[in-house]
C-alpha cells in the first residue's frame, strides 16, 4: 500500500488515484459508442443527461470515499456486520455477475481498436491483452502500475478530443442549449443507456476499496474529496467532449455512428488520416481500462463477499480477477459480441443489485459509528437520494422491457 505521506502538495496529478481508476473504468467502449451516437444523431440537445449522470457519480464516489477511510474494515464486511453474511454475499455475487456479463464487450472493443489499424484478426489481439492483463495482475506493485496506466490513457483520449473541439470550433449557444433538459422523440432508450453507463454505482462502491489500496487515512480526507470529483469529472468531460465533436462533425453529414471507424470521423478536421488510428487508440485506452479495471471490482468483491479477502495482493482475490478476464474474453472470442441472453441475464442482476447496493453505500455513509467526523451531511444526502431514484427508474425499465415486453 502507498502511504498518504508520499503526496506532494500542489500538483494536481498527485490528487488523482482512486477516482482516475473508476473513471478510467467506467469510461469503457460503451461510453464512447453512446457518447458518439447521441451527437450524432441529437447534437449537443441530451448535454444535460450526461452532467445530471456524472453529477450522480461523483457524489456516490466521494462518499465511498469518505467509507474507504473511515471504515476500519471494507465496505462488505461493514455491511456483514450492520446486515449479516448473505447481504454481503450478495453484493459481491451482484457485482461478479454484472461485471463478467459486460466483460465482452470490454475485450471486443480492444480487440477491435487494434485490429483496425493492424490488419489482425481481433480474436488474436483479444487473447494477447487477456494475458498482458493477467500478467500485469501479477507485477510487484500492481495498483501503482494501474495507476500510472489509466492516467497515461485518460490523458490520450482527453488532449484527442480537446484538441479536436478546439479546432472545429462548434456552437457555444448550442452547447449551451444542451444544459436545458429537454427529451427530443426516441431518445428515451438513448438516455437510459448513457445513464446506465456514466452512473456506475458499482465502480462507485469500489472506490472505497481503491482508496484503502492507496492506504489513505483521515487527514487525507480533504484531498481525497478533491480526488474524487476530479476523477469523475474527468469521465464526464470526455464524454462531453465526444458528444460534442460527433455533434459538430458527424451529424451535418447524417451519420449515426454504427461502427468503430464511423466514430473515427469525427476527429479527421484535426488528424485527418490519421483520425481512425488516433480514435483506435482512444477506444483502445478506453476499452483495456475496462478490460482490466472492470474485472478487478467484479473478482475483488467476489472473494470480499466469500470472505477470502479483498486487498489486490491477494492470490485468492487475483484468480477471481482473472476468472473474469477470461469469462469476458471467452465469451467475444466464442460469439463475436455478448449474447442477447447473456445481456438479459446481467440486466436482470443489475435490477435487483443496483438500487441495493446504492442503499447500501447510503446507510453506511450515515452511520455515525462507522464514519465519525466522515458521515454524510445534506447535501450529499439530498443528491444520493435523488440517484437512488433514478437507479430504481432504471431498474422499473429494465424489468418491464425484460419480464413485460
Amino acid at each position: 500500500m502507498t502511504g498518504s505521506t508520499e503526496k506532494k502538495k500542489g500538483n494536481i496529478f498527485n490528487y488523482l488515484g482512486p477516482a482516475l481508476i473508476t473513471s478510467a473504468l467506467v469510461l469503457g467502449p460503451g461510453s464512447i459508442t453512446l457518447s458518439s451516437k447521441i451527437g450524432a444523431i441529437y447534437g449537443s440537445q441530451l448535454v444535460w443527461t450526461l452532467v445530471l449522470a456524472v453529477g450522480l457519480m461523483m457524489v456516490y464516489t466521494e462518499m465511498s470515499t469518505r467509507i474507504g477511510i473511515a471504515a476500519k474494515s471494507s465496505f462488505i464486511d461493514v455491511i456483514k456486520q450492520k446486515w449479516g453474511f448473505v447481504a454481503g454475499l450478495l453484493i459481491g455475487i451482484g457485482a461478479f455477475l454484472v461485471t463478467a456479463s459486460f466483460q465482452a464487450g470490454n475485450a471486443i472493443g480492444t480487440g477491435i481498436a487494434i485490429s483496425a489499424v493492424t490488419n489482425m484478426n481481433s480474436t488474436i489481439w483479444i487473447i494477447i491483452f487477456t494475458l498482458v492483463s493477467i500478467a500485469l495482475l501479477f507485477t510487484k506493485e500492481f495498483y501503482k502500475i494501474l495507476e500510472k496506466m489509466m492516467l497515461v490513457l485518460v490523458v490520450i483520449m482527453l488532449l484527442a478530443f480537446l484538441i479536436t473541439v478546439i479546432l472545429v470550433q462548434p456552437s457555444l449557444g448550442d452547447v449551451f442549449k444542451g444544459f436545458i433538459p429537454t427529451m427530443p422523440e426516441g431518445s428515451i432508450g438513448l438516455i437510459i443507456a448513457l445513464f446506465a453507463t456514466s452512473f456506475s454505482i458499482v465502480g462507485a462502491l469500489y472506490q472505497s476499496y481503491l482508496v484503502k489500496e492507496k492506504g489513505w487515512t483521515i487527514a487525507d480526507a480533504g484531498s481525497g474529496r478533491k480526488e474524487s470529483f476530479l476523477g469523475i469529472f474527468l469521465l464526464g468531460f470526455i464524454s462531453f467532449l465526444i458528444m460534442i465533436t460527433a455533434a459538430t462533425i458527424l451529424k451535418p453529414q447524417g451519420l449515426i455512428v454504427n461502427n468503430a471507424t464511423e466514430m473515427g470521423m469525427a476527429l479527421e478536421p484535426l488528424f485527418g488520416s490519421w483520425s481512425t488510428f488516433v480514435f483506435m487508440l482512444g477506444l483502445f485506452g478506453a476499452s483495456f481500462s475496462s478490460l482490466m479495471g472492470n474485472a478487478t471490482i467484479g473478482g475483488s468483491l467476489m472473494a470480499d463477499g466469500l470472505g477470502v479477502g479483498n486487498n489486490l495482493s491477494n492470490m485468492k482475490v487475483k484468480l477471481f480477477i482473472i476468472l473474469v478476464m477470461l469469462f469476458g474474453s471467452t465469451i467475444g472470442i466464442v460469439f463475436g459480441s455478448a449474447p442477447l441472453n447473456l445481456i438479459i441475464f446481467a440486466q436482470a442482476v443489475t435490477i435487483f443489485v443496483v438500487p441495493f447496493i446504492a442503499i447500501a453505500i447510503l446507510v453506511v455513509a450515515n452511520d455515525q459509528k462507522v464514519m465519525g467526523e466522515l458521515k454524510n451531511k445534506l447535501f450529499s444526502n439530498i443528491v444520493g437520494i435523488i440517484g437512488l431514484l433514478v437507479l430504481i427508474y432504471l431498474a422499473f425499465n429494465n424489468a418491464k422491457t425484460i419480464f413485460f415486453s
